[in-house]
């Protein structure tokens, strides 16, 4: 029998199997001052095992990002092609793959609708790849990825304790807007959401 949990991946009769991260404070360690280059980006403990092991398990993934660093000048729209392109280069080479990147390049004062927790980055992504989002799960560390999700329809929505997570748990109490899993980190992630996927 399947749970509650296990139902929402189902599509009709086809398994739809995708993963949406977000990636400062998941996949790699956030920082205040922002990720400008590759020398500063660090893959958190686990990480890549974690992408590795979805990716194994038949999950799409694909990556749901804020990025304000581009129009905040920080970076150049090639610069941060660079970081993302290394990125899933070192995913690749430990067995993981990166279906496809979405990002906002923008602030907030730019009131865009692609800017998490707008949904727009997840909208396109359903679009460009026929994706129903009750059938999928986003991933992410802070009220504004959980929001996303809940904003865009996915189907579940799970928060890592990882870069800004304890504190967003906090708040996400506070407000009453509970993810449906709070994982210590995106490996914990990965096994939750793998556990309750159905067997095909």
């Amino acid at each position: 029998m399947q749970t509650d949990d296990q139902k929402f991946f189902m599509a009709g009769n086809l398994l739809q199997k995708i993963v949406f991260l977000d990636r400062d404070g998941v996949i790699n360690r956030d920082s205040p001052y922002y990720i400008k280059s590759w020398a500063e980006f660090e893959f958190l403990p686990g990480s890549l095992d974690a992408i590795k092991r979805l990716t194994q398990n038949g999950f799409t993934i694909i990556i749901i990002t804020n990025q304000s660093v581009v129009n905040r000048k920080m970076v150049s729209p090639d610069d941060l092609q660079y970081i993302f392109e290394k990125m899933c280069e070192s995913i690749s080479m430990d067995g993981g793959v990166i279906k496809d990147i979405f990002f906002c390049p923008h602030t907030p004062d730019d009131d865009c609708n692609c800017r998490k927790p707008e949904p727009g980055l997840i909208n396109k992504a359903c679009q460009k790849y026929d994706i129903d989002p009750s059938d999928s799960v986003m991933v992410g560390d802070s009220v504004k990825d959980i929001q996303c999700a809940r904003n865009a329809g996915c189907g579940k929505a799970i928060l890592v304790k990882t870069g800004n997570g304890i504190e967003s748990e906090n708040i996400l109490a506070h407000i009453q807007s509970a993810p449906d899993f709070v994982a210590n980190n995106l490996s914990d992630a990965a096994d939750w959401i793998i556990k309750n996927h159905p067997a095909n």
